[in-house]
Formats: structure tokens, C-alpha cells, sequence
């Protein structure tokens, strides 16, 4: 408020002294006339008079600039007046002023707050990260379409052969547990390069960041930099922290830094609680050590451009060194590319998936902001009305027309400055409520989903409030500034149907109204039945089966002690009482982990050129298919004899099956995956493994004890309640191991309803600003139709008088709103039909035509036109025909 004060007195001061020097010009330019008019009398001609006073006063530029400071003091003054005389007019009617501001605040703030959101989610997501407009996701591409991660040895040979980049760094979200008596507690952090806080020019509160040397080595350097949220609630702001220690993954770790307060790392949706460095790799993947193998691709990062420097010069120098790695290892790198992606479209974390549903969202909230120009014109429109009196008035005493305008544009852009500064505090409020929408189910993970309110907002803002002010108050300033000085005193009512001019314009923008309101209450109901259609799809497998998981490579179990004490956690679990069938995996359906995937070599089948036949694969134990309901529509399923002692063994889906045996029986052929001939031995209906979106692809299964791993999570087929089997279930693991817990078990079908969050984002932000809307156009028909019938109190008495009833006035009013509504209605299903086929790849087995969400918006929106003209009809009917026919 000080500096508020500050400034407006510094204007103040420039105002009046631009008004004192333009009094001291007016004084210069009468001695000016007095001095020409002597000179002219002194014989000289008209030019040279002028000229020899201009002389004493310094010449013709300076009367210029006293001329040019004059017009400026005159239109600051001009402003000041009409911002005074705005601002008294807005007291003076509380209700419209009220009204008016709420409406453009609505529409307003909505815009702000999403523009925030996709400023800090897509364009700049990274607090304190500089140079992220020249900050690329890299992406590895099989034959230029999937997108995955890269090998660490394909990453080292891009980091040395690169010219055109400034760096590359490494990111792969990894996880730690902390046991909490008979719970089990998840901190998940990053594993990155030891270049990550210097590429990023991100420098840690405490300590300091990772040194290159401790960025290489097999598990050579067990250091961390935690994060300020586990320094301050784990730690309780530890001054002394660097240099302590923390057990992570049962490996000593040093702390070597604490990242700064606003830095949660590079992966959009999560906070991280710590960083270690690549050479630590081993020691937070259970799948085995990674670092020298180039056909394990795992690594997640990004790269910097040099100032200067294209995407486009970029793309062609990495796909140079990718087709010269793919010469030099053809068996690893056969058709493998890499891409490097905008920060909107990283790959592998939530930015790409939320990229259209935030900008499908930017348009709603932009339909909303101009149902609320539209509303508010409407108002000004019936004020105008009223006001008629004042601007005869200025027009007869010599006011212009461009003066009557410019006043009635400052009133409006007052309204919206006032509504901007609204919206501005509506988005700051609602900048982090994107989390609200992802309650995650992954422990350890913070969600953190933060809006950017900084100048770029602003400045949006800033421009959505003069659009505004353009869009709502320039047409009908237009309209009043044009009085019909010789019909001013004429009774301006135009009964309830209208006729004028001004009847019509606010019909017409109630029509607007109406039908972007319809537009997005069909999509609204397109997106609903989506998500409705897409909770009830079968997966392919059973939703209510129970998932946990026991960390035993954190705990630091080896191969053969993980082997042994989930052979034996099994057999317990399938004798507890309600357990029908349990079972062991590696990779749950729709979670987060990766699926392992490999390069296969088919008996039999011939590849195309530069093809290289790759698949995803999944390590389970017998009895998994039974546990979670995928059917074996041929051969049989795993044993518990599938063991490293007998022959390799496989499961295929029908996809597969059909892509690489087509007419023939797969069973009995063999398939070759890392130097390992398997026989497939069974084949599987297909299934959705990561979204119920994601279309049918090659698939298959391997038995878990041909292939062990220290980590797999627990599948049990039960008619318990989760919380019952989770009591059951830590009973049985503290009866292995004291020292470990479970983590709380959920049904899949809590995984499954997660993973189908942008569809819920969806349908939750545009069913919200659908309501704005429809509320918004609620008013703005109530308005109009209020307003018809209080400037038509003389035709209705009239009608009374000559015995029309009740029913006739209602009849009569509310057929006007629900014409109105109709047109709008009509205009908006054309409008719909166009536009929510940009909604395609959120609707899951719903055409954006569909009858059904159509007709829904049709009924809604007519009962919403139904009150909303009742209201105004009902009053009508209370007329008193005596005094409406002597007004």
C-alpha cells in the first residue's frame, strides 16, 4: 500500500505540474499573438511578424513542444475525469456494478488460472531451472515411433559426439523404503548425472552438488542430496546435516547437499525426496546392474541447446549419430532412433499426457471469459438505456461523439481492471488445485502439481482485460454515444417481443450465450460418458484383485534370500482364510513401473528391412493367469516346475500370436530373447497392460522363477476387504522377517481409475467451468427478459386491460426466453458438432456425436431457460394495469 500511495502521488504531481506548465504555454501564446500584431503594425508582412516573435521566443519547436505538453495534460486530465466520474457511477448502482465484476471475474480469473497452470506445468515446470526454453526431453524411437528411454552407453556416445548441445543430463525416477513398525514407507528420488545441478543452474542451499568423478563406477559413490522437504521434516532444519549419514537401499549414504526450497526436481507431477548419482544405478534397480549394457534402455533425461541454435540443427545432428551407432551396433541399435521433445511433450513423465486436456481446457475457460463479455455488454446495454437522459444532455451542450465514447470505454475498462485484479487473486488461489485431482496411490510420491503466476500471466491477464474491455464495452458505448437528439424525449420501450435496434443486439448476445453454453455442456457430457464407459471396460483381467508389495531390495535381500522368502510368503498367503488364489509378478497392470522389453529373434519369421521385431514381456509366477483372470485360449499356463532347471518357457497374447505366426498354430515354436531360445507354450486373450486406451500390441509372459528378481509385488484373489488381508498379510511377513513391512494393499482397480487421470482431469475442469458457463448464461437470460418486461409495463397493463389472463402473459414472456433459447440452442449443437471432434483422444468408445450427451445439454439448458424466464414472467403477471397505464 506504501508504494501504491508512492506512485499514484508521483502521477498526481506530474498531472498538475503538465497542468501548470500548460497554463505558463497559454500565457507564452497570447504574448506571442500580442507581439505579431505589433510587429504587423509596424509595417512588417503577416509571415515576418510571426517569425520575428517566434525569434524571442526561442523558435518554432520550442511552441511545438509547448503545444504537444499541452495536448498531453489535456488528455491526462480528460482521463482522470473520466476514471472520477466512472468510478462514481459504479457506487451509484451497486447491484449492476457487483454483478458486472463478478461476471468478468469469472471469466477473468478462469483464464488466468489455467494460463498459470499451463505456464507452470508445460511451458516452464522447473522452479529455479535456468535456460528451459532451450531445455529438450530426449527420446529414444524404434523405426521413428515408440518412445522410450535410451542405453547408457548410446547416451555417453550422444554426450561425446554433440556439437550442437550445451549438455545432456540424466533423470530416472527411483525409490527407497523406510520400515515404520508394521508399515512401510516409500521415498522416491532421482537418479541423475553428475552434471544435473550445474546443467540445470540449480546450487544447493547446503553442502554442495555432485563432483564428475562420482557420477561413474559400480556403486562407487553413496552420496545424496536430500531435498528442503525431507531436510526440514525428516531432519527438522539440521544446520549440520551435510556430511551425516542415511541408510538408503540398505547402502550408507553421506549427505552431500540440501537442495533449495522451491527446486522438487525435473519430473513433472512429483516432488523428490533425495538424488544419487548414476554410478549408484545398481543399488536402486532391482534388475540388475545397466551401465555398460547398450541394450538396456532405461535412461530418462534431457539436453540443452547452445544460444542460437535450432531445434531443427539439433534433430539432424542426432539423427547423424544415431544411424552411425546403428552401423556400429546392429544388434542392439537396429532401427533405434532418438528425438528430443519440447517440454510439453516429455514422454516420460505426466506433461505429455496433460497437454491436451489443459489445452482443451484453455479453450473452454476462453468461451467462458466471452459469455461473460457477453453478459456484461447485455448490462451495459439495459444502462445505456437509462442513462439516455445523461447523454442527451452532454450532446446538446457540446459534447462529441468521440467524447461520449471514450468516457463509456473508460467506465468498462475500469470494470475490468478491478475484475483483473479479482482474477489475478482467483488464480493465485487456485494455482495449486490441479493437485486436488490426483490423489496418488504411489507411496513416496509427493504430487505437486503448481501453477506459475509471474509476468508472463501478468501480462496475459493484462491483455485478456483490454480484449475484454474491447469485446463487452465497445459496442455498446457505440450504441449510447449515438442519441437521436430529436427522438431523446420519445418513451423508448419496445414491448416484450423488441423491435429495436438495441432489442435485437441483446438477443443476440444472449444467443451467443446459449449456445456456447450448449457447446460445453455436450462436451461435458461426451467426456462423462467416456469415463463412465471407460471405469466399467473390461480390462482384460480382474479389477478386485489385491496388490502389495514387500521392498526386499531395499531392505538388501539378495537373489537367493528373495527367492526363498517369497516361495515361502506364497505358500502362506494361499492358506490364509478367504484367499482364493495369490501369486507373484513383476510388473503390476497400469502401474508405473516399465515392463522389461527386449529385441526378439521369431523362428520363422523373416523381418522387414531395418525392422527390428521388439516386444514387451512381463515375469510371472504360476497360477497368474487364474489369480487375476486373463483366459489361456490355448495350451496351459505356467507351473511351479517352470523353474531355472527346465526349458525356457513362454506365453503369448493374440496380438502376437497373429502378427508373427498368422495362420498358423504358435504352440510349440520358439522365440529368441537375450541369447535365450524359449518355446512358447500357451496363448493368452489380449489385455490392456498400461491404459484402456492404448491399442493392441505384441505381448508376452515369462515364469518369474526361470527369470527371479529380488523385487515383485503380491497378487491375491480374495472376498476380504483390503484392510482385513493387509492385517493378515503383515502377520505372515513379520513371521519371515521382523525387520520388513508391506505396503498397504489396494485393488488394481485403484491403479486402473489413476491411470485414467487425464480423462478425470477432464471431465473435472470442464464440468466446473461447464457450470460457470451455464450460470453465467442463466444470468444473462434473466437479465434480458427482467429487463423486457420492466420497460414493457405499459404494454402489459394494456394487455390486462383488454382481459388477458394470466396463462396469456406467461404464454406471451416466457415464449420470447425459450425462442431465444432455442436459436441458441441450434446455433451451439453446429458449433458442437465442429468442435468436439478436437476432443478425440479423450473419449474412450464415445463419438463426439453421440445423441445421448447432445440431448442431455438440450434438456438441461431448457430447463435452466425455463426458470431462468419464470422468474421475470411471474412478475409480469403482477402488474397493476391501473398504474402501469398512467405511467
Amino acid at each position: 500500500m506504501p508504494r501504491l500511495h508512492a506512485w499514484f502521488s508521483r502521477l498526481l504531481g506530474l498531472v498538475y505540474k503538465n497542468r501548470r506548465e500548460a497554463e505558463m504555454a497559454e500565457e507564452m501564446r497570447h504574448h506571442l499573438d500580442l507581439l505579431t500584431e505589433r510587429n504587423i503594425a509596424a509595417g512588417m508582412s503577416t509571415d515576418e511578424a510571426r517569425n520575428a516573435a517566434l525569434r524571442q521566443f526561442g523558435g518554432v519547436e520550442q511552441v511545438k513542444e509547448i503545444a504537444r505538453e499541452q495536448r498531453v495534460w489535456r488528455w491526462a486530465d480528460e482521463f482522470f475525469q473520466d476514471v472520477r466520474f466512472g468510478a462514481r457511477m459504479l457506487r451509484r448502482t451497486p447491484g449492476f456494478s457487483t454483478l458486472a465484476i463478478l461476471c468478468l471475474t469469472l471469466g477473468i480469473g478462469t483464464n488466468a488460472a489455467v494460463f498459470s497452470w499451463i505456464e507452470g506445468i508445460l511451458i516452464r515446470p522447473y522452479p529455479l531451472v535456468a535456460h528451459q526454453g532451450r531445455m529438450f526431453a530426449l527420446a529414444g524411437t524404434t523405426r521413428g515411433a515408440e518412445r522410450g528411454g535410451l542405453s547408457y552407453p548410446d547416451f555417453v556416445d550422444l554426450e561425446k559426439n554433440s556439437t550442437l548441445f550445451e549438455s545432456f543430463i540424466i533423470d530416472r525416477i527411483v525409490g527407497t523404503t523406510l520400515s515404520v513398525g508394521d508399515r512401510a514407507e516409500r521415498a522416491s528420488g532421482g537418479l541423475v548425472s553428475a552434471n544435473y545441478f550445474d546443467a540445470l543452474g540449480v546450487q544447493p542451499m547446503l553442502g554442495r552438488g555432485f563432483r564428475p568423478e562420482e557420477g561413474t563406477g559400480r556403486n562407487a559413490y553413496p552420496v545424496t542430496i536430500i531435498s528442503y522437504l525431507t531436510w526440514k521434516d525428516r531432519y527438522k532444519n539440521d544446520p549440520e546435516i551435510v556430511g551425516k549419514t542415511q541408510y538408503m537401499n540398505g547402502i550408507q549414504h553421506t549427505v552431500i547437499g540440501v537442495a533449495p526450497e522451491k527446486f522438487h526436481g525435473t519430473f513433472i507431477g512429483y516432488s523428490f525426496n533425495f538424488w544419487v548419482p548414476t554410478s549408484m544405478q545398481e543399488a536402486f534397480d532391482s534388475t540388475g546392474y545397466k551401465m555398460e549394457d547398450r541394450g538396456a534402455r532405461w535412461i530418462e533425461g534431457y539436453a540443452f541447446l547452445k544460444p542460437g541454435v535450432t531445434r531443427q540443427q539439433a534433430q539432424a545432428e542426432l539423427d547423424s549419430i544415431a544411424q552411425r551407432l546403428e552401423n556400429d551396433y546392429p544388434e542392439t541399435n537396429r532401427g533405434r532412433g532418438v528425438q528430443i521433445l519440447p517440454l510439453w511433450k516429455t514422454p516420460f513423465n505426466q506433461a505429455g499426457n496433460m497437454s491436451q486436456t489443459l489445452g482443451i481446457t484453455m479453450a473452454v475457460v476462453f468461451l467462458v471469459l466471452l459469455i461473460a463479455c457477453a453478459n456484461v455488454s447485455n448490462l451495459l446495454l439495459a444502462r445505456s438505456l437509462l442513462r439516455r437522459h445523461e447523454m442527451t444532455m452532454r450532446l446538446a451542450l457540446g459534447a462529441g461523439r468521440g467524447r461520449l465514447l471514450k468516457q463509456l470505454v473508460t467506465e468498462g475498462l475500469l470494470l475490468s481492471l478491478i475484475a483483473a485484479a479479482g482474477g489475478i487473486a482467483v488464480a493465485y488461489w487456485c494455482r495449486n488445485a490441479l493437485v486436488l485431482a490426483f490423489p496418488s496411490s504411489v507411496p513416496g510420491l509427493v504430487v505437486d502439481y503448481p501453477g506459475q503466476i509471474d509476468w508472463r500471466v501478468l501480462v496475459v491477464s493484462a491483455a485478456i482485460c483490454i480484449l475484454a474491455t474491447l469485446v463487452f464495452a465497445l459496442v455498446p458505448a457505440i450504441h449510447a454515444s449515438h442519441v437521436d437528439l430529436s427522438g431523446a424525449l420519445k418513451t423508448e420501450g419496445s414491448g416484450v417481443l423488441g423491435g429495436t435496434g438495441r432489442s435485437r443486439l441483446r438477443s443476440a448476445l444472449v444467443l451467443v450465450q446459449v449456445s456456447l453454453s450448449f457447446v460445453l455442456l455436450a462436451g461435458t457430457g461426451l467426456l462423462l460418458q467416456s469415463l463412465a464407459k471407460m471405469r466399467n471396460a473390461n480390462p482384460g483381467f480382474s479389477t478386485d484383485v489385491i496388490v502389495s508389495v514387500t521392498d526386499l531390495f531395499s531392505a538388501g535381500y539378495n537373489l537367493e534370500r528373495a527367492k526363498i522368502f517369497h516361495t515361502q510368503l506364497l505358500d502362506r498367503v494361499r492358506t490364509l482364510p478367504g484367499v482364493e488364489s495369490a501369486t507373484l509378478n513383476r510388473v503390476n497392470p497400469f502401474s508405473y513401473k516399465v515392463y522389461s522389453s527386449s529385441p526378439l529373434e521369431i523362428d520363422g519369421y523373416q523381418p522387414a528391412p531395418n525392422e527390428q521385431p521388439t516386444s514387451e514381456y512381463n515375469e510371472v509366477a504360476e497360477d497368474y493367469f487364474a489369480t487375476i483372470g486373463i483366459p489361456i485360449v490355448s495350451g496351459r499356463e505356467f507351473a511351479r516346475t517352470d523353474d531355472q532347471r527346465s526349458p525356457p518357457v513362454a506365453i503369448i497374447n493374440e496380438t502376437m500370436a497373429a502378427k508373427y505366426w498368422p495362420g498358423k498354430n504358435p504352440l510349440g515354436q520358439r522365440l529368441k530373447v537375450k541369447d535365450r531360445w524359449m518355446e512358447i507354450v500357451g496363448i493368452a486373450k489380449n489385455a490392456n497392460y498400461r491404459t484402456k486406451l492404448e491399442p493392441p500390441g505384441p505381448f508376452f509372459y515369462v515364469p518369474l522363477r526361470q527369470n527371479f528378481g529380488v523385487q515383485n509385488s503380491l497378487l491375491i484373489r480374495t472376498r476380504e476387504k483390503p484392510g482385513a488381508i493387509m492385517n493378515a498379510l503383515a502377520r505372515e511377513v513379520h513371521a519371515l522377517d521382523p525387520n520388513l513391512a508391506p505396503w498397504p494393499a489396494s485393488p488394481l482397480q485403484e491403479q486402473i481409475d489413476e491411470m485414467s487421470y487425464s480423462q478425470r482431469l477432464a471431465v473435472t475442469l470442464v464440468s466446473i467451468f461447464g457450470a460457470m458457463a451455464l450460470f453465467l448464461a442463466a444470468i444473462g437470460l434473466y437479465a434480458v427478459m427482467s429487463y423486457a418486461v420492466s420497460q414493457s409495463t405499459r404494454e402489459l397493463g394494456l394487455r390486462m386491460a383488454l382481459g388477458a389472463g394470466v396463462a396469456d402473459l406467461l404464454r406471451l414472456v416466457m415464449s420470447r426466453g425459450l425462442a431465444l433459447t432455442a436459436g441458441g440452442v441450434v446455433l451451439g449443437a453446429i458449433v458442437a458438432l465442429g468442435l468436439t471432434r478436437l476432443m478425440g483422444n479423450l473419449l474412450y468408445k464415445v463419438s463426439p456425436r453421440d445423441p445421448l450427451a447432445f440431448g442431455v445439454a438440450f434438456v438441461v439448458m431448457t430447463i435452466v431457460a425455463l426458470i431462468a424466464c419464470f422468474f421475470p414472467a411471474w412478475r409480469a403477471t403482477r402488474v397493476d394495469p391501473v398504474r402501469a397505464l398512467r405511467v
